[in-house]
């Protein structure tokens, strides 16, 4: 039995507890700055940066979400590049990027309290600590970009944080956040229920979590266009979620995506799966769950493998903490390893597209005004940012009017794929406001103006100026 003395008085752990966050916050902090100093070498990284800066900037010259300025995602990652935008101004991704580093930070305290919580203090540590190693263990364009997945990640870990400690109302309104921020973030739900359930909690729990899940969507349904929103994040995506044309190719990306983040895991998998009863069920579930947001769409994108890395960096500590301290210390200096394989990737590698869209963009700033619209038929919004033309429609990309994207071949890419509606939006805002200048930027794809009818119809009135990099540039006669 444990004396008087033994047992710390509470304002003792308090300041314990202060001491050690003092610590180890300053350390993640560094350790985050460190493994996202890649993020900086590229004004973007992939297209999805592109389209979100784009989006936000459409916002700001009043556009409106889900009617003027459309995509398949949820509202609040366009609303945080557009207030970022509001503040230091959009001709940069720098503060965004400092945000994502947020981000990722915010992540790796809530995995570390977790873990201390259940674990000890060590643990904590080694969790925080593990998950900033392993999440930039993706191709750089997926992990070092300021994309969906990763202001996703702090919401899914605040939701299993929130219900360990049996606060649900809160854990629903981080499940809320993590779908508000990308859809397959509500799939952090299921380990939620599971600790609901485990714990017994009486139906008020399960009537606090209910609602602090409902009312963020509702709200962001209202303030949107509710049924715009029901649309676009829920009922309208059918052609883009599905196995058909190019599943080989979908296939060997999303192998090839499994093998690169195994990599990055390397330090801790050997005794994950030697020790997979070390962790608790819910996180478990979590990674499960997890993995069915990953395939879902059957795109295997490398930035959907974001979402793996906190379960995986708290079961890996679970696995770590049952060997002896050497062979800890060995995994977790593999881990270092791996994350400098990975930082030196993201400081070296080349980005083609990158400069190839900056030639099309110096060729559109050279034939354009800057209050002239303009289209660029290609899946590279980005485009649009670097030349600072707005858009002559609500479609940044030809993927929501042909369905191309994941390398999908001629079958299932065409107008009849489109987004219900598309065309017919497409064709009034064309022939409303004109572009003074066309971009086929579809170098030979599956979408190429030839293929596509409607397009062709509506390019009659504009002529052939040049070439650029591959990619066609048409002026409108007179």
């Amino acid at each position: 039995m444990l004396t008087e003395a033994r047992v710390p008085p509470p304002y003792v752990a308090g300041a314990r507890a202060c001491g050690y966050w003092r610590r180890l916050a300053p350390l993640l902090a560094l350790l985050a700055v460190a493994t996202r100093l890649p993020s900086f070498a590229h004004p973007l990284w992939n297209p999805d940066e592109g389209y979100l800066a784009v989006q936000a900037r459409l916002l700001a010259h009043g556009g409106t979400l889900y009617e003027t300025v459309v995509d398949r995602k949820p509202p609040l990652v366009p609303w945080l590049y557009e207030a970022v935008f509001a503040v230091t101004g959009s001709g940069s991704l720098t503060w965004v990027r400092i945000c994502a580093i947020a981000a990722h930070l915010a992540t790796a305290l809530l995995l570390a309290s977790f873990a201390r919580r259940r674990w000890g203090g060590g643990a904590g540590r080694t969790a925080g600590v593990l998950y900033l190693l392993v999440s930039i263990g993706l191709n750089p364009e997926d992990a070092q970009a300021a994309t969906f997945e990763v202001f996703m990640l702090p919401c899914t870990a605040a939701a299993v944080w929130c219900a360990d400690r049996r606060r649900w109302a809160l854990a629903g309104t981080a499940v809320a956040c993590a779908f508000l921020t990308k859809q397959t973030g509500g799939a952090v739900l299921v380990p939620v229920a599971w600790a609901l359930w485990r714990c017994g909690a009486p139906r008020a729990g399960v009537v606090r979590c209910a609602a602090g899940a409902a009312l963020p969507v509702l709200t962001a349904a209202l303030v949107t266009d509710p049924a715009g929103f029901l649309f676009w994040t829920v009922t309208g995506s059918g052609s883009y979620a599905t196995f058909t044309g190019s599943g080989l190719h979908a296939l060997g990306r999303g192998l090839a995506n499994a093998a690169i983040l195994g990599v990055a895991c390397a330090g801790f998998l050997p005794a994950l799966v030697r020790r997979s009863r070390a962790g608790p069920p819910e996180l478990w579930l979590w990674l499960a769950s997890s993995a069915g947001a990953v395939l879902c769409g059957f795109h295997f994108f490398g930035h959907y493998y974001l979402q793996l890395t906190p379960p995986l960096a708290l079961l890996g500590t679970a696995a770590l903490r049952t060997l002896p301290r050497e062979r800890r210390a060995t995994a977790l200096l593999v881990s270092a390893c791996c994350c400098v394989l990975f930082l030196t990737w993201g400081a070296l590698a080349p980005r083609p597209e990158l400069a190839h869209a900056r030639q099309v963009a110096q060729a559109v700033r050279t034939h354009t005004a800057p209050e002239d619209p303009v289209l660029i038929w290609g899946i590279h919004p980005e485009t649009y940012w670097l030349a600072d033309r707005t858009p002559a429609t609500r479609y940044p990309t030809a993927g929501l009017l042909t369905n191309y994207s994941g390398g999908r071949d001629g079958a299932s890419v065409g107008e009849k794929y489109a987004v219900e509606g598309a065309w017919a939006a497409f064709g009034r805002e064309f022939t409303a406001r004109p572009p003074r200048l066309v971009v086929d930027d579809s170098r030979g794809a599956p979408y190429a103006p030839e293929r596509v009818r409607p397009l062709r119809r509506l390019l009659a009135p504009y002529e052939r100026a040049g070439e650029v990099d591959g990619a066609v540039v048409y002026l409108r006669r007179g």
